[in-house]
């Protein structure tokens, strides 16, 4: 298991951004969440297949159509993958 921990920046919040992770991670049996940033940025932490995460993050790096992907920085993981929610969820806080 890889573990990924990204913000995304851009327009990328009000654009249906977040169900367009989950719905990706889903269906590639992913672990982790996605949830806005105060800044405006989105953040993930995922967990799972090397290949599966990689596709994910290929798509996440485009987004859904009205979004306007500007960068994916990668952050230092926060969680062991044991703390990983189980299916991805989205975050709201």
């Amino acid at each position: 298991m890889v573990i990924h921990h990204v913000r995304v920046i851009g327009r990328v919040q009000g654009v249906g951004f977040r169900q367009f992770v989950r719905d990706r991670a889903l269906a590639l049996g992913l672990s982790g969440w996605v949830k806005n940033r105060a800044d405006g940025s989105v953040e993930l932490l995922v967990g799972g297949e090397t290949e599966a995460t990689a596709r994910l993050l290929d798509v996440v790096r485009v987004g859904p159509p009205h979004a306007a992907v500007a960068g994916v920085e990668s952050l230092v993981p926060a969680s062991a993958p044991a703390d990983l929610p189980h299916p991805f969820t989205v975050v709201r806080e």
